[in-house]
């Protein structure tokens, strides 16, 4: 075999990538290619190459990452951030290959000897079967990512166990905790914010309904701190063991039921409010009216409904080829206007949208130190490779929060019965800070 892989596969890929690789690439025989100043990319068995020709771009890439095969050196997001960047600077847009480059490719893929089947796929790599969005499928995606380990979990998110984005409050959004402002205050903060455009500051005892209740964050919030009788619905055994568990120790039995159920066979309502925690992006896009005439239905006349649910602005409604095969197969995001129709269509009032991306930036930030940190102890936890998923999981995260591929919003609507809405007419200024 000819060496200089590094270098064969930098002119192989120029036409793609604009010219210069927009990496530093090193071979599994020792060549090297591209910018010493690049982000630095290590291929370590040639399977990596079999894998990008078999699934070209994110997902093969992302095979051969979370497998090892492939290695980016120093920081994960900055790497990811300069290549997108020197890309976007040489006006670079996906395209598909030529027939003379996919013959190219052959021929050099020949000469590495990795020509041949597909590679079994990560270990990691979620395999769902079932119709799409059944109730049994929907359990099983969510096993798959919820169930991974409840301590696994507990050493990247807060004390509240809060899996969606906090509301900061105390901190620069453009910076790190403080000593005196934590994960832990800003997602006090939002569920705090929850509760109030839910409208459970008016009076104690309401029957509150917290759809897809995830470790129980804003269940356990709304009853110790505004005495609301709660109902939280999930689908995760996992989750339900770990709350049930929590409101024991809290002495919170008489105000809060946890149950294992799916949204659609809720079926004691009304509630006199409603809230839903980055739980309909996993309905489907089918599915969402569904949902959506779910909150209406449970919700009493009158009643607020509370929606925070991330939104989607590029071609993958999915979250894109390493979300759907790593995290969350059956994920749908749409423009958060589509979302307000899908609502609307429901029967209820849309009242306000509140935008807050910048902030899920500042969460998951402060989730990616509390990963490094305890990275010894996730790997001995759930292995090296689920480890690696989630590092790719959270840098590309980060970054499509960061360049406004994403977003994330809370609704708030309200069940009109008629005439007058109930809601105040001027917004309320706890809404914008909920210590206000």
């Amino acid at each position: 075999m000819n060496s200089d892989v590094a270098g064969r596969i930098a002119a192989l890929v120029a036409p793609l990538s604009g010219g210069e690789l927009p990496v530093r690439l090193t071979a599994w025989d020792g060549s090297a290619s591209g910018p010493l100043d690049a982000p630095h990319v290590t291929l370590a068995s040639p399977r990596a190459i079999r894998r990008l020709l078999w699934h070209p771009g994110e997902l093969g890439a992302a095979q051969a990452y979370v497998t090892g095969e492939l290695d980016v050196e120093g920081d994960l997001v900055e790497g990811l951030s300069r290549v997108r960047a020197t890309l976007a600077a040489r006006g670079v847009t996906a395209k598909r290959p030529s027939a003379r480059m996919l013959a190219d490719a052959t021929r050099l893929a020949r000469e590495f000897g990795v020509l041949g089947r597909p590679l079994p796929a990560p270990k990691t790599q979620i395999a769902v079967r079932g119709r799409l969005h059944s109730v049994s499928r929907d359990r099983d995606v969510i096993h798959n990512h919820y169930d991974l380990s409840n301590d696994f979990y507990s050493l990247i998110l807060d004390d509240h166990m809060a899996y969606s984005s906090a509301y900061v409050t105390g901190a620069d959004l453009n910076g790190k905790e403080l000593q005196d402002y934590s994960l832990e205050d800003a997602q006090r903060d939002k569920l705090d914010l929850v509760c109030r455009k839910a409208g459970l500051d008016a009076r104690r005892g309401m029957r509150f309904l917290d759809i897809g209740c995830g470790w129980g964050s804003l269940s356990l919030h709304a009853a110790a701190a505004y005495g609301a009788q709660v109902t939280g619905v999930t689908i995760s055994k996992e989750q339900k063991a770990f709350i049930d568990s929590r409101v024991a120790e809290r002495g919170l039995g008489d105000l809060v039921e946890i149950r294992l159920q799916d949204y659609r066979e809720i079926a004691d309502e009304p509630f006199d409010a409603v809230a839903s925690l980055e739980m309909g992006e996993h309905v489907g896009e089918r599915n969402y009216a569904a949902y959506a005439d779910t909150l209406a239905r449970c919700a009493s006349d009158d009643a607020h409904v509370v929606i925070q649910q991330m939104s989607r602005h590029d071609e993958h409604p999915g979250g894109g080829p390493f979300i759907e095969a790593f995290i969350a197969p059956d994920m749908t995001m749409r423009p958060v206007g589509q979302t307000v129709a899908f609502l609307e269509r429901a029967g209820l009032e849309v009242r306000d949208v509140h935008a807050m991306r910048e902030h899920y930036v500042w969460t998951v930030r402060a989730w990616q130190r509390r990963f490094d940190a305890a990275k010894d102890q996730l790997v001995k936890l759930v292995g090296d490779e689920v480890v690696r998923v989630w590092e790719l999981y959270l840098a590309g995260g980060l970054l499509a929060f960061q360049e406004g591929r994403m977003g994330v919003d809370q609704i708030t609507a309200v069940r009109r019965r008629s005439g007058m809405s109930a809601l105040p007419a001027v917004r309320p200024a706890s809404w914008s800070d909920p210590r206000g």
